[in-house]
């Protein structure tokens, strides 16, 4: 297998606000999508990667748990990292960063949030979060909106950790409004998978009101499940898109790269 890989410390700003397993991550989906690393090539060992870049080892696996999330790469253990064939035959459904995708459309995003609590996980929630029952788990009501018009209701849901308690501030942070990046922050476990189950409902009550819309006005449901390198689920949220403003489109590949 060859490993064309060629980036160097000079590419990662390790004084920039991104992160540098993500600024790693992304050096290598760019020589992925432009062919230098081709479907079976494998990715530099974990301990050349640390030495090139002058990087701790967690770094480097973040950067990889990052890659097989979006589905470029895979893992044979005890073999190493290797670049992944796209899985033309599958269709997914990809939901991006909503605040970027506003901007873009010149519009302002936001996001309130309507509530947060400690609660004792009922069967529904055991049951998608693989506990017992009474684990004490947080409960987050999120509303996200375009030019202040209601768009998306969400309720999401993690294990909480004593340690890491999630101050209100915090949540006004666009990025905490990721599902991924706030379990990564306040979770005993790193979120490396996620499972996005899309389906069509009618508002409930609550939704209706939230939402500003009719009871029964149609809406796309996506529940999404977090897992940890262990393909434990760390976290599962329910987000309810309002059905007239929003189409979900579908690309068959590694990503929509290309479009």
């Amino acid at each position: 297998m060859n490993t064309n890989f060629a980036g160097d410390s000079n590419q990662i700003d390790k004084n920039s606000v991104i992160p540098v397993y993500y600024q790693l991550a992304k050096l290598i989906e760019r020589d992925i999508y432009e062919g230098k690393l081709k479907p079976g090539d494998a990715l530099p060992p974990e301990n050349e990667l640390v030495r090139r870049f002058g990087i701790s080892r967690m770094t480097v696996r973040r950067a990889i748990a990052e890659l097989i999330n979006s589905g470029l790469v895979y893992t044979q253990k005890g073999k190493g990292t290797f670049v992944a064939k796209p899985q033309l035959e599958n269709m997914v459904f990809e939901l991006g960063d909503f605040h970027e995708e506003i901007k873009k459309r010149g519009m302002k995003p936001g996001i309130k949030l309507l509530g947060t609590k400690i609660v004792r996980a009922d069967e529904l929630l055991a049951k998608k979060l693989e506990i017992p029952l009474n684990t004490t788990c947080l409960y987050l009501r999120l509303l996200i909106s375009a030019n202040d018009e209601p768009l998306i209701f969400e309720n999401k849901y993690m294990v909480y950790t004593k340690k890491k308690p999630i101050l209100e501030l915090e949540l006004k942070d666009p990025s905490l409004a990721n599902f991924p990046n706030l379990v990564a922050a306040h979770g005993e476990s790193f979120p490396v998978m996620s499972k996005m189950v899309l389906h069509a409902s009618v508002v409930t009550e609550e939704e209706a009101e939230v939402l500003g819309v009719k009871l029964n006005t149609p809406v796309f449901v996506v529940e999404q499940t977090l897992y940890d390198s262990m393909r434990r689920p760390i976290g599962w949220g329910k987000s309810v898109f309002r059905g007239d403003r929003f189409k979900f489109t579908s690309y068959v590949g590694w990503t929509k790269y290309g479009e």
